[in-house]
């Protein structure tokens, strides 16, 4: 139980070291272009989100500047933001000061969440499960939401081949413990939650980034889209190779 428990500290401590350094020095900079291209699985994140906000409590699992907790206060929800990261919760909290928001951020382990039970209406997160022990997160997640309750996630898949081979050739925009989203870890969800749904994208759509700079983009991206779409419709398993994947968890009612 020690060497276990020294292995989680050990992990969490190079997770809060990267993430202070990658705030501060804004390390992800150069592949934001990329990060154009996934606008329909931030889109359906959003639009998942929004009808549910307006007037409930909701906790950002993983924040920072710019990040969904902003927007939620200026649509009414009364957000809390945790965070590993020091530097993350200092960039935050200077943003909602900045922007006269009322957001209560706070640098918590989201594995364990320094909350009572049936706190939250909505959990939300971007890029943050992949990061973690999914057993203690989703742990944790179930715990804290309220009976009817739902958390919402956008998060990277880790199924297709040319992607893993970006992620083993670009090892500094990354963590070493991090591991992408595969079917098991979204079916693990199951194990705790009594709704779990799992909408996939972007998978020709990252094809646009070439024009990204050009004035048709808007309309190739679409069209590429509209082509995932498809295609997962058709080609069912070809969904898996998506980069990005929605997914919404709801707890049960007693």
């Amino acid at each position: 139980m020690s060497r276990i428990m020294d292995d989680d500290t050990a992990r969490l401590e190079r997770e809060r070291k990267y993430h202070n350094k990658a705030f501060a020095e804004d390390l992800r900079k150069s592949v934001d272009k990329f990060y154009e291209t996934i606008e329909s699985s931030r889109d359906a994140h959003w639009h998942a989100l929004m009808p549910l906000a307006k007037g409930c409590r909701v906790l950002e699992y993983g924040c920072g500047p710019g990040s969904a907790a902003f927007n939620l206060a200026r649509h009414g929800a009364q957000v809390v933001g945790i965070d590993i990261s020091d530097v993350a919760i200092a960039q935050s909290k200077a943003q909602a000061q900045a922007e006269n928001l009322e957001i209560d951020f706070r640098r918590m382990n989201a594995e364990s969440l320094e909350f009572e039970d049936n706190t939250f209406d909505i959990i939300v997160g971007s890029a943050i499960l992949h990061h973690l022990d999914l057993d203690k997160a989703y742990k944790e997640l179930h715990r804290c939401l309220k009976p009817g309750g739902k958390a919402v996630f956008i998060e990277p898949t880790g199924h297709n081949p040319l992607l893993n081979c970006y992620r083993k050739l670009t090892p500094q925009l990354r963590t070493v413990d991090e591991k992408p989203m595969r079917l098991k870890d979204f079916r693990k969800a199951t194990s705790y939650f009594s709704e779990v749904t799992v909408d996939y994208y972007n998978l020709f759509t990252t094809a646009a980034v070439v024009f990204r700079n050009r004035p048709y983009f808007k309309k190739i991206l679409s069209s590429l889209d509209r082509l995932d779409q498809w295609s997962f419709r058709w080609i069912p398993g070809l969904k898996y190779w998506g980069w990005m994947a929605v997914m919404i968890l709801q707890k049960g009612r007693p």
